[in-house]
């Protein structure tokens, strides 16, 4: 397997220098060259299979024998060691895909776990120490945190911008010190995330240290995503019906993962991108005009994203074509009184509690059913725990939200990080001083 940049698809770079040189020089977004197509026969005897199962054997289908059997065998059980449940609110009609069974409560652990241990992997060939770099709207940085802390030859900068993530979230940030250190931005994720990105395009700085990204920028955090689709899909295949995906959508990775195992032959019958107020997308896709802007902050504060970095390879996977695109994909936005109303509807006529954004995926799912008349199933992404987001669930709900183990020990553990204005240089005065 190759990976080419969505600027220049006729050169190609491998597996290692796309795994660890995030971003090709020329700005583009790696993309993996060719994308296998598995047969009918795959999908339908994937219903026994877990998580873990499937990741080895995309894994194997995607990277054929550069990364030998045992070793993926053995990076995708310590990935995985948990699993991505679909719960059936409407047996036959609509399921909720929980992918917060993992350490950080949160969907972004699939693919941070992969990449930290596929990096492990192929580190352990030099002795050259890799600095990973991201930016979090909330829930990426948590994960990353998780699950590189830690890892030998690694070290973790993770930026977030300060007021705009739940206190847990921040917690899981901010806590765990050793090889990860917290950058808190006075500004917005797309300013968090445009620092990110100059600095891999700092020369300077690129030639002083081997830099690396755990955001949905490099390509290995989007592969694993698409894994709990086909998870999913092996779960609920018996209805023999066609099975639509709503995807709470921010920066646009979770939803390109879908179309990516789409693309290798799931058989997706349709995508629905469901948003906050930051809807660039769902207003595309409606209109065909493609126009970023600034950020709005919301209570689904992780999709808080006015500029998805991940929206060229959505539409590279179609060809760069609306039309086809459009076909392919429905947009709906909610406003945050709309979220609030839908948090509570799904607690009473379902008895499950939902955070923001898990609401807003599961709406989406609801309105596509009606509005098209379809006799499918769909599953909404069950994206982060409630507890993330505890005292506005609590407030909208009017129940206690109880917060596992694992993530109520983080509490009473004191925040260290660095505040710094939302400016390059700030940035890059404050990191190297740390390395």
């Amino acid at each position: 397997m190759r990976f080419y940049s969505t600027n220049s698809p006729q050169s190609t770079v491998s597996i290692e220098q796309a795994l660890f040189h995030s971003m090709p020089t020329d700005k583009g977004l790696y993309m993996p060259t060719p994308l296998p197509r598995l047969g009918a026969k795959f999908f339908n005897d994937i219903a026994g299979l877990s998580l873990a199962d499937i990741g080895f054997a995309l894994s194997q289908a995607l990277f054929g024998d550069e990364i030998a059997k045992q070793d993926l065998e053995e990076l995708t059980a310590q990935a995985f060691p948990f699993d991505t449940p679909v719960v059936e609110l409407e047996p036959g009609r609509v399921g909720i895909l929980e992918l917060f069974h993992g350490p950080s409560l949160a969907f972004k652990d699939v693919g941070a776990r992969y990449m930290a241990a596929l990096m492990a992997h192929f580190s352990a060939r030099n002795d050259k120490e890799i600095n990973i770099l991201v930016a979090t709207s909330g829930d990426t940085g948590g994960a990353v945190a998780m699950g590189f802390h830690n890892v030998p030859g690694v070290r973790v900068s993770i930026l977030y911008p300060s007021g705009r993530v739940s206190d847990l979230q921040e917690k899981q940030l901010t806590t765990l010190g050793g090889n990860v250190r917290a950058f808190e931005v006075d500004g917005s994720f797309d300013e968090c995330q445009a620092i990110v990105k100059q600095a891999f395009v700092d020369v300077e700085l690129n030639q002083a240290l081997a830099l690396s990204s755990a955001n949905s920028i490099n390509i290995f955090r989007l592969i694993p995503q698409g894994f709990y689709y086909v998870r999913a899909y092996g779960q609920v295949r018996h209805h023999g019906k066609p099975v639509v995906f709503s995807t709470p959508s921010g920066n646009f990775g979770n939803l390109s993962a879908g179309v990516m195992v789409q693309q290798m032959g799931l058989p997706i019958s349709h995508f629905v991108a469901a948003t906050n107020l930051n809807h660039v997308v769902p207003s595309y896709l409606a209109s065909g005009n493609y126009e970023p802007g600034d950020s709005v902050a919301t209570i689904s504060n992780a999709m808080d994203v006015g500029s998805p970095s991940n929206f060229v390879r959505l539409l590279h996977l179609y060809g760069d074509d609306y039309s086809t695109v459009s076909q392919h994909v429905t947009g709906y936005f909610y406003t945050d009184d709309e979220t609030r109303a839908g948090m509570v509807q799904i607690r009473d006529q379902h008895g499950y509690v939902a955070c923001p954004h898990t609401a807003i995926g599961i709406m989406g799912i609801n309105q596509y059913l009606a509005d098209n008349q379809q006799d499918a199933v769909g599953i909404a992404l069950a994206t982060a725990h409630p507890a993330k987001f505890k005292p506005l669930v609590e407030d909208v709900l009017k129940q206690p939200v109880e917060v596992p183990d694992r993530l109520a020990v983080l509490a009473d553990q004191p925040k260290k990080s660095t505040r710094i204005p939302a400016e390059y240089m700030a940035f890059r005065e404050s990191f190297l001083q740390t390395v």
